[in-house]
């Protein structure tokens, strides 16, 4: 199985209207177009019953005490984790390929509505990402977010972070994930059920000191 993107490209700086933040003229730092980016994949495996869409950062600080501080970096030797930025799954093996921005588009304070969601005629079911957790002490971002929502690491990180986007093919038609689920719980879910998976990584950075001129962009407008 193959994945492909008209957005992503392998090793490469994410475009910055695919990500939640994105570095301003000024190198400040502000909202991005968010919009989740154009994949598709060919290659499919027969036996194939249904597909499974993740996107993770796995260059997040464990300990986010120093993140975004004027007075300190997020030192490059820390301790990283998983960041879980998406989680699609049911997508029945007839589908091929998902429209930049058709399922995700703008920042929306609070969170996008899920798990449900409608793309085209098809019924399929997004989890929480791990801004849901992030954002949960902002009372102007608070709330449950579903589905996609892009990069915005730590603006003082001194590492480059990676974002996987990673496809499934599996052998179930539905998994089976409680009504509120995680990334976290599709990859319990997903275990044993593999029969194929590709991926891409991009890489993002909001450090001005990292950043090339490719990863920056214009502020959004309303």
């Amino acid at each position: 199985m193959k994945l492909v993107s008209d957005n992503v490209r392998n090793g490469r700086p994410l475009p910055a209207e695919f990500a939640l933040g994105v570095l301003d003229q000024d190198g400040k730092v502000v909202l991005s177009s968010n919009r989740n980016p154009h994949l598709a994949w060919t290659d499919v495996p027969a036996g194939t019953e249904s597909l499974v869409l993740l996107c993770i950062d796995g260059d997040a600080p464990v300990d986010a005490a120093n993140a975004n501080r004027a007075d300190v970096p997020v030192a490059a030797v820390e301790a990283r984790g998983d960041f879980f930025h998406w989680s699609l799954v049911d997508l029945p093996p007839s589908r091929r390929e998902l429209p930049a921005g058709a399922l995700a588009n703008g920042v929306t304070p609070h969170g996008k509505p899920g798990p449900e969601v409608m793309l085209d005629d098809l019924a399929l079911r997004q989890g929480l990402n791990d801004y849901t957790g992030w954002f949960a002490h902002d009372p102007a971002m608070a709330g449950d977010y579903h589905g996609y929502d892009g990069p915005c690491p730590p603006w003082n990180d001194e590492r480059v972070h990676h974002y996987i986007f990673r496809l499934y093919a599996l052998d179930v038609p539905r998994l089976d994930l409680p009504a509120r689920f995680t990334c976290a719980d599709v990859l319990n879910a997903i275990h044993g059920h593999i029969i194929d998976e590709a991926q891409l990584i991009a890489t993002y950075t909001l450090n001005p000191a990292l950043a090339p001129k490719a990863a920056k962009g214009k502020p959004k407008t309303a």
